[in-house]
């Protein structure tokens, strides 16, 4: 059977998901998964929670914890990347506390602006070492990679190994349910046709039996009803005529007409989350010391109230809550996520033929985006292997607006294969949001205080 390496699987809740997905197949139920993480600690709590999914599945896999990567690339036929190099403490509260000392804030900061580039200059030269061990030890095999900035570290791995990979993502086929929910429309019902690229990727069609749904989400705008959450992303539909994949804290900060610190009435107007991705920071670490024990023993008892409180004083709110105790009450039970990575291993194995959305480099894909760039677009995946389909040409104004991505994401890759430190100024400088908000000499000061900030992860830049 498939020997399948989870790169990362510190990331409890995320492993669980993926290792239920994987084993409720049966044709991948006697799989040898190996967890890898360099954190012992999260390592061994993932591989007890992989312990009571085979029980509770009643499978017969072989899971083992391995701390040594090389062991356990060894011989992989998949291997998976879910890994965040940084972490919050100080990766992430480095990415945005010395940009806010600036005057730019960020909401998300993992996939664009100068978090995204800080980010990707951490994450590449360590996914590029795994990437060697894997063309040492696993030549042939195939790495789906969850690890953000999506674009970027996928394009990297792409250009300087020989890895064969896809990058994945939720945003296409979880906003296709999200608007089916909004539309009161069985999923089920819908078809649509997506492309772009990661995270700035728009529904060309989106159909319940060959009749466009646009009309209806335009209607959602008349009516007044967008959800709170989704203004930007509906201001964007009524401006662009296309809905984005991206949610609305992230699409924000991609483009310079959201966050402005001179207009505090945008901020209000959109809803827009400044400093989002450290809030969900705080409160993942706080779920997490709650969720520790009780994943690990799904019959302990928690206390509502003593949950509420903890979780409250990093800043949850009641979604927070109720997703959270719901993810814990319900830990054990076996429901499958929407998340790609196990139907393509699936389709690979079995041949079962299935339609994903893939991060692959665009080689003929879309003509009006760089054949050079990352592209999101769907995929045949069976036995030959992932498939992209060629979309053609995107309406134009979608296609110039993904450049303004796209520029950031080129210079940022050629920044960390060449550790060339201008590319990285320059890419600062082309970024939307960043452009709009300060000026030159502003932006290089700013880039060599998070390479100062970030040195001992960038020593390649001093």
């Amino acid at each position: 059977m498939s020997k399948i390496v989870f790169l990362g699987a510190g990331s409890t809740v995320f492993a669980k998901n993926l290792l239920t997905d994987i084993l409720s197949f049966p044709e991948l139920a006697e799989s040898t998964i190996v967890l890898h993480d360099i954190d012992p600690d999260r390592l061994e709590t993932t591989r007890r929670v992989g312990e009571l999914i085979v029980d509770q599945l009643g499978v017969h896999p072989i899971i083992e914890a391995e701390m040594d990567r090389r062991a356990a690339l060894d011989g992989a036929d998949y291997a998976i990347g879910m890994f965040q190099v940084g972490g919050y403490d100080p990766g992430t509260i480095i990415d945005f506390s010395i940009p806010k000392q600036f005057g730019l804030r960020q909401t998300i900061g993992d996939t664009l602006g100068v978090g995204g580039i800080m980010r990707a200059l951490r994450t590449i030269p360590v996914y590029l070492e795994m990437c060697r061990d894997m063309e040492e030890l696993c030549p042939d095999v195939f790495l789906l990679n969850y690890v953000n900035p999506m674009a970027m570290v996928t394009w990297a791995i792409n250009n300087a190994t020989t890895i064969r990979s896809v990058g994945l993502c939720h945003s296409v086929q979880g906003t296709a349910q999200h608007l089916a929910k909004i539309l009161q429309i069985p999923i089920e019902e819908i078809n649509y046709l997506c492309a772009g690229i990661n995270h700035v990727a728009f529904y060309l069609r989106f159909e319940q039996g060959g009749q466009s749904l646009y009309p209806l989400l335009h209607k959602v705008i008349e009516e007044g009803r967008v959800p709170d959450g989704d203004r930007v992303r509906f201001e964007m539909l009524k401006r662009l005529g296309y809905f984005v994949t991206e949610s609305s804290e992230h699409f924000a900060e991609y483009t310079p007409w959201f966050i402005k610190r001179e207009r505090p009435d945008l901020i209000e107007k959109f809803n827009i989350p400044l400093d989002e991705y450290l809030r969900r920071c705080k409160v993942q670490i706080a779920g997490w010391e709650i969720a520790k024990e009780k994943i690990e023993d799904p019959e302990v008892e928690l206390d509502p109230v003593k949950f509420q409180q903890h979780l409250q004083a990093a800043g949850a709110s009641e979604f927070d809550l109720r997703e959270i105790w719901q993810m814990l009450e319900g830990s054990e039970s076996m429901s499958i996520s929407h998340e790609y990575g196990a139907y393509i291993i699936h389709s690979i194995e079995t041949g079962v033929p299935r339609v994903v959305y893939g991060n692959v480099m665009n080689e003929g894909l879309i003509d009006n985006l760089p054949r050079e760039s990352c592209v999101e677009v769907p995929c045949l995946v069976d036995k030959n292997g992932l498939q992209p389909t060629r979309i053609g040409i995107l309406p134009p104004h979608l296609a110039a607006l993904m450049q303004t991505n796209i520029n950031v994401q080129a210079l940022t890759v050629q920044a960390a294969l060449t550790h060339q430190r201008q590319y990285i100024y320059h890419a600062a400088m082309l970024d939307p949001h960043t452009a709009a908000e300060l000026d030159l000499a502003q932006i290089w000061e700013l880039v060599d205080a998070l390479l100062a900030a970030h040195s001992d992860w960038l020593p390649e830049f001093h």
